[in-house]
């Protein structure tokens, strides 16, 4: 038997717990691509701008921002398990929040939901990811990791086909006339504002649903034993520990590496119904390409975690970040549905980085590694930013898709040079940590 065989990735005697655990990957990517959607459905629905619309995704990750230090210094002084429970707590009152949000009908109580339940996930995240990579030998913990994190798209499938089965395709004014033009935008005051009510209520609904079963893993979790040691910063100093970590030159560039990443795959996802919609492609039926993402992403996940075996995370960080930027390019230039094929392809070469550049981030930070979990989550908040400078490249022209043309190609497709970039980040980290090992 081969080295690389037998090394042990997870223990048999921490197989539950990381189970349980692993079972959260899931549920915070089933709220990303339940609320990816949303910002197509909120521009309809409430009539803005795509600048306006991209704040869905600007309050969402900007929540990650704000709670993951937060988070990382309550799971530091108390434990892994008490940042999960307050995680699932907040994360079933953002949910929630969407009942009064509908009676409101006011985008920013929508918005102020959305925040307080991704100050849940920043929780999740932040206690989930190191906790993985503590459960077993430290020289498996990103493979461990990326098998942890092969389970968040089968969460964000569930999310996708929600958003499809139960709200997208209930949106009255997504609705088409026989010319092919929106019918909403033709009603009396009246009779829109009768529709407005009703679509509220439709994207309402499986958000509450969603709180309400938050609410019972909560307790499912509460009542389980979970094996982990409660701790104490061990000098007392929340700002000396973030000191020390912040010296390695490993960890702040995975901390920008993972700002930008998160950046691309959130623009990737978003941003693909609006891809779709400038070749004619409605929502609802833009959904299935969306799935087939995930799907590519799902297997993408189980291949890496199975070359990580093999060969370093660097190595191969660098080589799907190229492949990854080929695939960009193919979107922006390759018009049509080829173009729209290869943004789907992209999702398969992003299914190794997030974990990947985490692992590589986190090694050889010890105890430390919970601080410097907080600031790779706090990364996120590349999902909040990139995302709205794409919506205003998007209304260069006007709110539509294909209003003007950019180096020969609609805006729609131009703007996909921001992944590009952050692609190209990513692969200059893995280059550097893979020569650095060299």
């Amino acid at each position: 038997m081969s080295a690389a065989n037998s090394k042990v990735v997870v223990p048999k005697e921490l197989l539950l717990p990381f189970i349980l655990i692993t079972s959260l990957f899931a549920l915070w990517g089933f709220a990303n691509d339940i609320t990816n959607p949303m910002v197509s459905a909120f521009k309809k629905v409430l009539e803005l701008n795509n600048t306006q619309a991209s704040w869905v995704q600007m309050a969402f990750y900007g929540g990650y921002f704000t709670m993951a230090l937060p988070a990382a210094i309550f799971a530091k002084r108390y434990s892994y398990k008490k940042g999960i429970l307050l995680g699932l707590a907040l994360y079933a009152i953002g949910a929630l929040l969407f009942y009064p949000a509908a009676a409101y009908e006011e985008f920013i109580f929508f918005l102020l939901a959305l925040y307080i339940l991704t100050f849940g996930l920043a929780f999740l995240e932040t206690t989930a990811n190191p906790f993985i990579l503590s459960m077993g030998p430290e020289e498996t913990a990103t493979q461990r990791l990326n098998l942890a994190q092969a389970f968040n798209p089968i969460g964000a499938l569930a999310g996708l086909f929600a958003a499809q089965t139960f709200i997208l395709g209930s949106l009255q004014s997504d609705d088409l006339d026989a010319a092919g033009n929106p019918i909403y935008d033709s009603l009396a005051e009246t009779a829109k504002a009768a529709v407005r009510s009703s679509d509220l209520m439709v994207i309402r609904n499986p958000y509450v649903i969603l709180g309400l079963v938050v609410i019972g893993i909560l307790v499912l979790i509460a009542v389980v034993k979970m094996p982990e040691k409660e701790e104490a910063d061990s000098d007392g100093s929340v700002g000396t520990a973030i000191a020390r970590i912040f010296r390695g030159a490993k960890f702040r560039e995975g901390v920008i590496a993972q700002m930008f990443y998160v950046g691309a795959q959130i623009m990737c996802w978003t941003y693909i119904y609006q891809y779709a919609e400038s070749i004619g492609i409605d929502n609802r039926s833009a959904v299935p390409y969306a799935m087939t993402a995930l799907i590519v992403f799902l297997i993408g996940r189980w291949i890496c975690t199975w070359l990580l075996r093999y060969y370093s995370g660097g190595k191969l960080l660098l080589i799907f970040s190229v492949l990854a930027m080929i695939f960009t390019l193919g979107a922006i230039f390759l018009q049509g549905m080829t173009g729209l094929y290869s943004l789907v392809a992209i999702s398969f070469c992003m299914s190794l980085m997030f974990p990947t550049i985490y692992g590589l981030a986190l090694e050889d930070l010890g105890d430390d590694a919970k601080y410097g979990a907080a600031f790779l989550v706090m990364a996120i908040v590349g999902g909040a930013i990139m995302p709205l400078a794409q919506g205003v490249l998007l209304d260069i022209g006007g709110t539509g898709y294909t209003d003007t043309l950019i180096m020969g190609v609609p805006e729609v497709n131009f703007s996909f040079i921001l992944p590009l970039f952050c692609f190209l980040v990513v692969g200059l980290y893995g280059y550097r940590v893979d020569k650095s090992k060299a």
